[in-house]
């Protein structure tokens, strides 16, 4: 922008001569150039929320038809439910007698089930996105990579178990997991001298499946920041391509 103004008043100096020039009045020509030159760029605060909500949109969409593919969990470090933490002596107990097949079949449909309830996640996200601000808005456009997901991760994470969960206690029982489930620790609290468990299987799976799904929204919002063909509507282009 400073180059025009230089070239504005570069070339009015050349077409004067010196008892004409009239250097505030170059000035305000040039400052008229700028403005007309800027004008319709700038992005309103209502185009901010609209770009971010659309970006998660697409973002939230496209995490939930990714992991609800055939192994999207199993199959992905970074997705991956292993055996709940606080029951891996429960896993080791049972190998150790035996069961290593019926722990690893466990596991295998504890992502099945994730996989699964990854089919019902996009609206639960969708809704959960209504009440973004406009100062919540500009911030994570101005913000890193995953500003938009770290934003949806502060403010959903509670209502979003409380939402999820059912969907996942539906998988679970699809799956089989939770037959599988209270095989398992049914027989490792027969075994003499354990203390008996009962994690919770639902609210472990929730949580886990709702990670993996914010995992896959952080990369959805970072192909939208970097990569202007996943920009595909108007209002993402304006948004995402002022940088």
């Amino acid at each position: 922008m400073k180059k025009i103004l230089i070239l504005l008043i570069a070339a009015s100096i050349a077409s004067c001569s010196i008892a004409q020039i009239d250097l505030d009045k170059i000035k305000k020509q040039g400052e008229k150039v700028l403005k007309d030159a800027t004008k319709g760029t700038a992005l309103s605060n209502d185009e901010v929320v609209r770009g971010l909500r659309e970006a998660l949109n697409i973002g939230s969409t496209n995490a939930s038809n990714l992991g609800s593919k055939v192994d999207a969990y199993y199959k992905n470090t970074q997705l991956f439910i292993p055996f709940p933490a606080e029951a891996q002596k429960v896993a080791t107990k049972l190998r150790e007698i035996g069961l290593g097949k019926k722990v690893d079949q466990f596991v295998l449909t504890l992502n099945r089930a994730a996989e699964e309830a990854a089919k019902e996640a996009a609206p639960i996200f969708l809704t959960a996105v209504k009440g973004m601000t406009i100062t919540d808005g500009i911030n994570i456009v101005k913000g890193a990579d995953n500003a938009a997901t770290t934003y949806l991760q502060k403010n959903t994470n509670e209502p979003l178990k409380i939402q999820f969960k059912p969907v996942i206690t539906r998988a679970l029982a699809k799956t089989n997991a939770t037959k599988y489930w209270s095989e398992l620790i049914t027989t490792y609290n027969k075994v003499p001298g354990v203390t008996k468990m009962n994690p919770d299987l639902a609210g472990y799976t929730t949580q886990r499946a709702i990670n993996g799904l914010f995992v896959l929204i952080s990369a959805e919002e970072l192909k939208i920041r970097k990569d202007p063909a996943a920009r595909v509507t108007d209002i993402l282009k304006k948004v995402f391509g002022n940088g």
